[in-house]
C-alpha cells in the first residue's frame, strides 16, 4: 500500500550549505497495517510525515502508494495533526468542520451528510455535531479532527503526535478509539509519537528512528493480541519487555551518530 524508498531531506541555510534531517529511511506497509514511529526529540519524524503526505519534497527517493509515486498531498491520504485547535474552524459548527473536506474534493450533498453522520458516530460524537470546537473539550476536539479524516474515507491515514496535548485518561480513551476506527474501517495507518507505550500499545509494529540525521534503527514486530485493553495489555509481561526494548534502542537513538555525527551540515 505505502512504499517509503530511500527518503533522504536536506534543509538549506544561509550560505548555501545545507542541513541533513532525513539521511536515508526504506519501509513499507502493507494494506490494513497499522505501524507506529517512535524516536529522539528532532529525529525528523514530522518532516518523514510531511514528505510522505506529499507536503514537502524529498531531496532524494521517493514515496509510492498504491503503485504512484506521491508528488502532492494524495486523494486516498488524511493527516491528523497535534495541534487540533489550529486545525479546526472555530466558527463552523463540528458537523461543517467535518464535512468541509468534502465539499472541496467535490462531493454530492447527500452523500457529504452519510459520511458525516457515521464518522462522528464512529468517534462517538454523534450529539453534538451543531456545538462549536471551542465548546468542545481538548479530547473532543481531536475526536473532531480524527472524524473529518474518517469522513474523507482514506486508504492511509497519517498521524502526526495526535494525542500529545491531551491530558492521560483521554489519551487512552483516543487510543482505543483509533484501534477501533482502524480495525473498523480497515485503514492503513501510520502513527508517530513520542511516547514509547503508546507505540507498543497501539501498533502491529514500531519503527524506530536514530536521532538526526535519521536511519531506521529497528524496525520491531508487536506480538501482541489483536485484541487489546488498556489494564490488561499495559499489564501483560510481553508488553513489559517490548516497552523496556523499545526504551533501550531510545536510549542508543539519542547517543547514535552514524558515520558523520549527529548532524551534518552538508556543503
Amino acid at each position: 500500500m505505502l512504499s517509503v524508498q530511500g527518503i533522504q531531506k536536506i534543509y538549506s541555510t544561509t550560505g548555501g550549505g545545507g542541513v541533513e534531517a532525513v539521511r536515508d529511511l526504506t519501509f513499507d506497509l502493507r494494506k490494513g497495517e497499522f505501524a507506529c514511529l517512535v524516536g529522539p526529540s528532532g529525529s525528523g519524524k514530522t518532516t518523514l510525515l510531511k514528505v510522505i503526505s506529499g507536503l514537502m519534497g524529498a531531496t532524494k527517493g521517493q514515496v509510492v502508494l498504491d503503485g504512484k509515486v506521491v508528488d502532492g498531498p494524495p486523494r486516498n491520504m488524511a493527516l491528523v495533526f497535534q495541534e487540533y485547535g489550529r486545525s479546526l474552524y472555530p466558527w463552523m459548527r463540528v458537523a461543517e468542520n467535518v464535512e468541509l473536506p468534502l465539499k472541496v474534493a467535490g462531493v454530492g450533498k447527500d452523500e457529504r451528510k452519510a459520511r458525516v453522520a457515521e464518522a462522528l458516530e464512529a468517534v462517538g460524537l454523534a450529539h453534538v455535531p451543531k456545538s462549536y470546537p471551542w465548546q468542545l473539550s481538548g479530547g473532543m476536539q481531536q475526536r473532531v479532527a480524527i472524524a473529518r479524516a474518517v469522513a474523507y474515507q482514506p486508504e492511509v491515514l497519517l498521524m502526526d503526535e495526535p494525542f500529545a496535548a491531551v491530558d492521560a485518561q483521554t489519551r487512552a480513551d483516543l487510543e482505543d478509539l483509533v484501534r477501533s476506527v482502524w480495525a473498523k474501517l480497515g485503514l492503513t495507518v501510520l502513527f508517530v509519537t513520542h511516547d514509547i507505550d503508546e507505540s507498543v500499545y497501539l501498533g502491529e509494529r514500531v519503527i524506530i528512528l536514530s536521532s538526526s540525521p535519521t536511519v531506521i534503527l529497528e524496525d520491531l514486530a508487536i506480538d501482541l493480541p489483536v485484541e487489546r485493553d488498556q489494564l490488561e495489555t499495559r499489564s501483560d509481561p510481553r508488553f513489559v519487555e517490548l516497552r523496556h526494548h523499545v526504551y533501550e534502542q531510545i536510549q542508543k537513538a539519542k547517543t547514535y551518530t552514524g558515520d558523520t555525527g549527529t548532524v551534518r551540515t552538508v556543503a
